[in-house]
């Protein structure tokens, strides 16, 4: 967990479970892969078990109670080492050793959904995603109809593909939705139009946009050009716009350091 993350765009980070499987190119130099590896965790792919994290529920207690005390808002990005909405995993604990047959990681989604989602009021969840079509399909089925005004639903496009793949997925869900173009890796135009018989776009389906390139040593190309676009056309629809990084080495141009929230 991380407690006043790192991450710019959120006060948190909680994860239920570690690991998950690459679906993307956007997955090409996933850091939460990396960092699995570093410590040992052999949990990544399709055939690989998750690693259950025990100590999320009280860090999520504890963000909780810190948030009410202060009278705020925090958010609470889930998960940086996981996808949530991923098919359920088999689990097994720090060293390795698997749990019950029986015990995955649809459990710990749906406790998670049951019970802390509804007793967090001064926390915003952002679960982002890279797998948008299974949201419907894990979440409570009173969520279905009324989602609860605490959570925001994300996914991650990287390209002009996936933004139209995933955005559509993505606009399916009832409730508050949000981009994560990070890493972007060409120039993507969320002005094109939906094919629903309607003058909508792309970016008319999400309520934020955070944007950004890759970090790290294998970073792929980007093109601060590209993240104007973006912002360019989130004011024109007035839809909040976070920029969050170049790469984590060069300094964001001063006409990029755009870091607004929604309401």
């Amino acid at each position: 967990m991380a407690e006043n993350s790192k991450i710019e765009w959120t006060n948190h980070t909680a994860n239920l479970w570690w690991g998950c499987t690459k679906v993307n190119d956007g997955c090409d130099n996933c850091y939460a892969l990396s960092t699995a590896r570093r410590w040992g965790n052999d949990i990544w792919g399709n055939n690989k078990p998750r690693r259950k994290i025990i100590s999320v529920w009280n860090d999520l207690a504890k963000y909780q109670k810190e948030a009410a005390n202060r009278g705020e808002i925090h958010r609470v990005f889930v998960g940086s080492m996981m996808d949530i909405f991923e098919k359920p995993m088999p689990l097994v604990n720090h060293k390795g050793q698997p749990y019950p047959a029986g015990e995955n990681t649809g459990h710990l989604r749906d406790k998670f959904f049951n019970e802390i989602v509804p007793k967090s009021p001064n926390l915003i969840f952002l679960l982002l995603t890279k797998r948008p079509s299974n949201i419907n399909k894990y979440i409570p089925l009173s969520w279905i109809e009324n989602p609860p005004k605490n959570v925001m639903f994300g996914t991650s496009p990287v390209n002009q593909s996936t933004a139209k793949g995933l955005i559509v997925q993505l606009s399916k869900i009832n409730g508050k939705k949000f981009l994560s173009i990070e890493p972007q890796l060409e120039k993507i135009d969320l002005m094109r139009k939906i094919k629903n018989g309607s003058d909508m776009v792309l970016l008319d389906l999400v309520d934020w946009v955070i944007n950004g390139g890759e970090s790290g040593s294998g970073k792929r190309p980007f093109n601060s050009d590209w993240a104007r676009i973006i912002r360019d056309d989130c004011a024109i629809k007035k839809t909040p716009f976070f920029f969050k990084q170049i790469d984590k080495v060069q300094a964001i141009p001063s006409d990029l350091m755009i870091r607004q929230f929604p309401l």
